[in-house]
């Protein structure tokens, strides 16, 4: 569709960027927070541990008033169950409650909207020895710990959001260090997918009680959903992009909006023997979800083609070769697209047409949780950071949501990742994302002073703007 005059962003469009606990705090056993399986994993080759990170637990008020000179109007940031519950049940920590007391006040003093994410990788470790998610009590841990944050922060924070990436959690979990499977699971995907089933469940459970508890809140959830294209336009090309389409996204979406699983996904599991078992009052608490806008992550697109019947699920393989599901679909490398320095596509346009396809479905209102570009950045001597690579991306991306706002998309929002640099899931410090250059490597410490790069000073402009300027 082309437009011959575009819509404006709205004028209370959100404009922000997220961080998540577990990889900007650092702080990760001091005044009183618990492990999680995060600080208790074993971090990929070569990447530092997550002792220090960006260490925002202790810089908290220089990165908020960072962001409060670009100009943001919300910050997504995500609270660590361990800081709050030191063992995921039990005894509060207070000194956990101070701090994120303190970080609501900081941002709330610069008129700067707290949108918290409950939940982002991080399972307290003593929840996982008993099971974590395939526990079918994981469902109260999570709704007291829900309870707790609405207690103490429901009185300041009025956008809420549940689970970062369940669809990630669910698929590749062992990527990510959160898959927990019990001693001699034969039915590994049954196992995954009740777990799943749990976490749909408390998400749901927690909605209703967030609007029970602080009227007026809203809350959503946030999966990181990849619009998948049929590799052409073979009608079991086709098919194949529905069944992933349906396995990667909208199972998720489906259940939060709708609080039923999706059709396709459902003959999945019954072709594995997958099929959760449902609690009683399972079925009533998935129907009484009721988010009231969808958060979304967003990088990239994928490509399938039929299957042949050899995939393999290894969910460390590249998607776009052998990995699939066996009878269901075939990754397929997309020849259209261009690749970031760590490999992963670039789809701009990919962006509006999952925007479009997720409103034509829910019909809910929007706000990008996650979008950015890693790469190396360099620190001049000077104290600069040349970005003009991270400025094209997000233009481009932004570009495309003003796009979907004048296809008449119902966009409340932008957060791209990150606000500051942090440690990436799976490269490390050397994988940078931030708007704010945080000075360390790797494995050096070094000063952890914040430098604005280029694009802060860009993306300043595009918030004073309203998005009216996009230019470099």
């Amino acid at each position: 569709m082309l437009h011959k005059k575009l819509k404006p962003f709205p004028s209370d469009f959100l404009w922000g960027a997220s961080t998540s606990a577990y990889q900007v705090e650092g702080a990760n056993l001091i005044d009183g927070k618990g492990p999680s399986c995060q600080d208790v994993k074993k971090v990929p080759e070569g990447t530092s541990e997550l002792d220090v990170c960006a260490d925002q637990y202790h810089r908290y008020k220089e990165d908020i008033a960072l962001m409060a000179e670009m100009g943001f109007k919300t910050y997504r940031f995500s609270i660590a169950w361990t800081r709050i519950l030191p063992n995921g049940t039990g005894e509060v920590n207070p000194k956990g409650i101070e701090y994120y007391n303190n970080v609501i006040n900081e941002c709330l003093k610069y008129g700067i909207e707290p949108l918290v994410t409950m939940f982002h990788f991080d399972m307290p470790a003593a929840l996982d020895e008993r099971g974590s998610w395939g526990n079918p009590e994981s469902v109260d841990w999570f709704v007291n710990f829900a309870k707790v944050m609405y207690e103490n922060y429901g009185d300041r924070v009025k956008y809420w959001l549940t689970i970062n990436e369940q669809n990630m959690l669910t698929l590749v979990g062992p990527v990510i260090g959160t898959l927990h499977l019990p001693e001699g699971c034969t039915n590994e995907i049954k196992e995954i997918y009740q777990q799943n089933h749990h976490m749909l469940v408390a998400q749901a459970k927690a909605m209703a009680l967030c609007h029970e508890m602080i009227p007026g809140a809203k809350i959503g959830p946030a999966p990181n959903i990849s619009l998948v294209y049929p590799a052409s336009c073979k009608p079991e090309d086709v098919l194949a992009a529905q069944n992933y389409n349906a396995i990667r996204n909208w199972l998720y979406l489906d259940m939060a909006v709708y609080g039923v699983y999706n059709n396709l996904v459902w003959a999945y599991l019954e072709e594995h023997d997958a099929c959760p078992t449902f609690a009683p009052g399972d079925a009533e608490a998935l129907k009484n979800g009721h988010p009231d806008f969808i958060g979304f992550n967003y990088y990239n697109t994928a490509t399938c083609e039929a299957s042949d019947g050899t995939e393999t699920m290894d969910p460390g393989a590249d998607q776009q070769t052998a990995r699939g599901e066996a009878g269901f679909y075939r990754g397929f490398k997309n020849p259209n697209l261009p690749t970031t320095e760590f490999g992963w596509e670039i789809d701009p346009m990919g962006f509006r047409a999952t925007i479009r396809e997720m409103y034509s479905r829910y019909r809910l209102p929007m706000i990008v949780t996650e979008n950015g570009l890693g790469a190396y950045d360099k620190l001049t001597e000077d104290g600069k950071v040349h970005d003009q690579y991270r400025i094209e991306y997000l233009r481009k991306h932004l570009e495309q949501v003003q796009l979907a706002i004048t296809d008449g998309c119902e966009m409340m929002g932008y957060c791209p990742w990150s606000a500051v640099d942090l440690i990436s899931t799976h490269e490390g410090m050397v994988k940078r994302y931030g708007f704010i250059y945080v000075d360390r490597e790797e494995f050096d410490l070094k000063t952890l002073d914040r430098y604005r790069k280029d694009s802060f000073y860009w993306y300043k402009k595009v918030i004073a703007t309203n998005g009216d300027d996009l230019s470099d």
